[in-house]
């Protein structure tokens, strides 16, 4: 299948050839659909913490986090091109005249295009928007007036002025202040401070960017930093990873052989958020937060969210130390029966680790399994409750193995054609704002090799094009779906305004985005 050429090509990207042959073969056979076996909720499987307990937690946490190495991890090289995907569609189609509005936007909702022009002067980028344009003699009010939108957004989009339709998410303008505006990698920054400062006031912060942007990163955040650390008193220690060549994925033609360039060589393509696992594993941080770049508030919501940030924090902490205790005690050959069945009750009811048979095993088999269950990373995932945003879910699932777990789940991993694993999706009071944070070192303070921990039959095929011919692409396990599929996994409650996410540029027009100025 491969020439020598390929092979050297493989050689270079630092993949091993048995590993291209495994993706060629996912492709021939697809990857099966998840099993559910239940809706995680506050019944079963996700975590309620009280009024009372949310206080306790969050006010230990600063000083449990002192003594550790806490990193804030945040997936930042998503391009922003989809949050301008129906304004690059409108300034296609829009010819200045009344009635291709009408025509294009007849049918559509009050969120429109509409909306974005009407609204301009509330997005925090419209004074850097407006300065462009003045630069080249356009005032942006007579052409708002005129209805010259594609003259505005050929300044917004392109690189005839801001460029924000080939920028990352994370060096565009989220919000404007009274007297400022703030990037959403500016915001990651000031959140950082609020909950992951240590014992000397160090924030470590570390970014996953594309190649092609790292010099932008590495600029806007020297021009910011000083004025962050002085506001807050703090040192920041910011890092960057690209995602790594040696997690790309092969790509094939229809009939499921190697997709070819123009030049005859083999095709790769990123293989999605899941391959960010190598970027997480290269940290070793003792508690690692890990929250999307578009999922940020400006200040007056940041006290809510970083509330609820040191909460799951803490208590993944308690966890985390008494897990250890108990291995520490499986270690020990004269362990007590009644200690064992005590550690089985503290996996089931805490960590929600279980094993319907276990009464059917020995002790020595229950020492074995809880050891097995109990010594591997950790993770908390905060849940919010469903309200109609898009999202994964939060599941009992059986593997391969017939083991059940809680796992985070997409619709697309779920065969909607069975009825019963439909009703089971669509039963689903909670879903997934990407709010975790995790340990990552064993008991003995050794780092885990996080790969080891893949499901790799939780990887999906997309449908695809290159040069006007049609392909198939390969992604790997979501990070925190198949990427993380066999950690413990504790879901716990969070309020929706964790939840902010900024998928299209309305919505940084919502209240949760909009400076209140008293």
């Amino acid at each position: 299948m491969f020439s020598q050429k390929d092979l050297k090509q493989i050689k270079e990207k630092k993949i091993s050839e048995t590993t291209i042959n495994h993706q060629v073969e996912s492709f021939k056979n697809g990857f099966p659909f998840i099993k559910l076996v239940d809706a995680a909720t506050p019944v079963d499987g996700i975590k309620v913490i009280s009024k009372q307990e949310l206080d306790f937690l969050a006010r230990t946490f600063d000083v449990e986090i002192s003594k550790r190495n806490v990193i804030k991890f945040v997936p930042a090289s998503g391009a922003a091109s989809r949050m301008f995907k129906n304004l690059f569609t409108f300034r296609e189609k829009y010819n200045n005249t009344t009635e291709s509005l009408e025509i294009l936007f007849k049918d559509q909702s009050p969120d429109s295009i509409f909306q974005f022009f009407y609204q301009l002067k509330r997005f925090a980028f419209y004074e850097d928007l407006k300065n462009k344009m003045f630069a080249d003699g356009i005032d942006i009010e007579t052409a708002l007036q005129s209805k010259d939108y594609n003259l505005i957004l050929d300044y917004l989009l392109t690189d005839k002025g801001l460029n924000y339709g080939e920028q990352p998410k994370a060096l565009l303008k989220f919000h404007q202040y009274s007297k400022f505006s703030r990037t959403a990698i500016e915001e990651h920054l000031v959140e950082g401070a609020i909950y992951c400062k240590d014992f000397y006031n160090n924030v470590n912060i570390h970014f996953t960017v594309s190649p092609e942007h790292l010099k932008e990163f590495e600029s806007l955040v020297e021009k910011v930093r000083r004025n962050y650390e002085n506001l807050f008193d703090v040192k920041f220690s910011i890092g960057f990873s690209v995602q790594k060549s040696s997690t790309d994925t092969i790509a094939v033609d229809m009939e499921n052989n190697p997709f070819r360039e123009k030049d005859g060589s083999l095709l790769f393509r990123p293989g999605g958020h899941g391959a960010l696992i190598e970027n997480l594993n290269d940290l070793h941080g003792d508690i690692i937060f890990i929250k999307n770049i578009d999922n940020i508030v400006p200040d007056q919501y940041k006290e809510t969210t970083s509330i609820y940030k040191k909460a799951i924090g803490k208590y993944l902490i308690d966890l985390q130390a008494k897990t250890f205790d108990y291995l520490k005690l499986l270690e020990n050959e004269y362990i007590k029966a009644e200690v064992v069945e005590e550690i089985i009750q503290f996996a089931a009811n805490e960590l929600y680790v279980r094993e319907p048979r276990i009464n059917e095993l020995s002790l020595k088999e229950k020492i074995v399994f809880l050891f097995d269950k109990l010594n591997r990373p950790m993770r908390i995932c905060g849940m919010v409750k469903n309200e109609g945003e898009p999202g994964g879910g939060p599941f009992w699932v059986k593997n391969a193995y017939n083991e059940i777990s809680l796992q985070v789940v997409e619709s697309s991993q779920v065969d909607l054609n069975n009825p019963k694993q439909k009703e089971i999706l669509t039963s689903s009071t909670h879903f997934n704002p990407v709010d975790l944070v995790c340990c990552v070192r064993d008991y003995k303070g050794i780092c885990f090799n996080l790969p080891e921990f893949v499901d790799h039959q939780t990887g999906f095929i997309s449908a695809k094009s290159k040069d006007g011919k049609d392909l198939k692409a390969l992604e790997l396990p979501g990070l925190w779906n198949g990427a993380m599929a066999d950690w413990i996994t504790v879901f716990v409650e969070v309020p929706l305004i964790t939840f902010n996410p900024v998928k299209t540029v309305n919505d940084l027009l919502r209240k949760e985005h909009q400076i209140v100025i008293i």
